[in-house]
């Protein structure tokens, strides 16, 4: 089966759908590799190291025009889908909910397409999971974000000058992005606390070494999947109330929260924010969808009643290299579940293959 990875060419997108010891592995496993020239440079995987992995290295046209499937990280762009081999497949990270119009242009093109990002969460998946990947490294970027932006240091450090006390660390949402921010916060010395509507968690923030903020729950606040759901109207009162008074404490808070599907919640209210003490940071990883603050602004930094609010947009992207390992990876596992001696098994009965199947036989199949 003949695979293609094209440049990505979304806005500040450096990431790249293979790195070179993935190409090596689908190599070996009897795949044809062809990378467009230049594809992993912004990620320190160049031409020649492709090259040496067994990849053939050609233009954007080729690459795409006889690929039988085609991995990418991003959504393609809507004047490259005329360039895809009709009939094709496609994986990526599709929004189907969010780009209707280029969902129907890759179903009137013929493509299989697949969307990691409706990976279901189950046992079988977990090699495969894009969004648990990319978030261990937007979690850990925004501790580095937030330690750049604040006006202080994490660790405790005792010098000649005198004691400077550790800073306080609040995290948002125990999702694999928080995990993550609060083992690299109490890495670099920070004390840590946390904060869930799901009570399961408490036992993975404390084994981190943070402490978790306990706040009673009436409804069941988890899905089937694991995910958090969204609360009552009078609960989630209750839970902004309880917020406001915890990030009184922080010097930087790091918001992670977000409902599958649907507009991230609101955890942070502007009030909230007015009663922070000057020089807070407040890190919102859920700006894309959003924002668990009220007054964040996507992709932007700014400054409110003294408090620096940071909005970041595709932070995985900040560290391509690693990324790139991980998301590769990730395509390389999927790929290994969906393709049998060098043909696509489309067994609509497994639900890696159902759920994650955005359109096929000119059909849209998830909307």
């Amino acid at each position: 089966m003949r695979v293609g990875v094209p440049k990505e060419v979304a806005a500040s997108e450096r990431r790249v759908a293979l790195v070179p010891d993935a190409v090596a592995r689908l190599a070996k496993g009897g795949f044809e590799v062809t990378i467009e020239r230049g594809a992993g440079t912004a990620a320190a995987c160049p031409d020649a190291a492709y090259k040496a992995a067994g990849a053939v290295i050609a233009d954007r046209a080729a690459v795409l025009g006889q690929a039988d499937i085609v991995l990418q990280v991003q959504a393609p762009a809507s004047a490259d889908v005329s360039l895809y081999r009709e009939g094709g497949a496609l994986v990526a990270l599709l929004q189907p909910g969010s780009d209707a119009a280029l969902i129907q242009q890759l179903a009137r093109r013929k493509l299989t397409a697949f969307s990691l990002v409706l990976l279901p969460r189950i046992t079988r998946a977990q090699p495969m999971d894009v969004l648990s990947s990319q978030a261990t490294v937007a979690g850990y970027k925004a501790v580095l974000l937030a330690a750049s932006a604040t006006g202080r240091f994490l660790p405790m450090l005792v010098t000649a000058a005198g004691t400077i006390p550790a800073a306080r660390v609040l995290v948002l949402g125990v999702g694999v992005a928080g995990l993550q921010a609060i083992a690299t916060a109490r890495r670099l010395g920070a004390i840590v606390s946390a904060f869930d509507v799901r009570p399961a968690v408490k036992e993975q923030v404390q084994s981190l070494g943070a402490q978790f903020l306990e706040m009673a729950i009436e409804e069941h606040a988890e899905t089937a999947g694991g995910y958090a759901k969204e609360l009552s109207e009078d609960t989630h009162r209750k839970e902004l109330a309880f917020l406001a008074a915890a990030v009184k404490d922080a010097d930087i808070v790091i918001t992670t929260a977000a409902i599958p599907g649907k507009k991230a919640p609101i955890l942070i209210t502007a009030a909230a924010v007015e009663g922070m003490k000057p020089g807070t940071v407040v890190v919102d990883l859920a700006a894309e969808t959003g924002g668990n603050c009220e007054l964040t602004e996507p992709g932007s930094e700014i400054v409110r009643h003294g408090v620096v609010i940071l909005g970041p947009v595709n932070l995985p992207s900040t560290l391509p290299l690693h990324a790139s390992q991980m998301y590769a990876k990730n395509l390389s596992a999927f790929l290994g579940h969906v393709v049998q001696d060098g043909t696509l098994r489309l067994d609509f009965e497994d639900p890696i293959i159902r759920d994650t199947c955005v359109t096929h036989a000119g059909e849209v199949r998830k909307t």
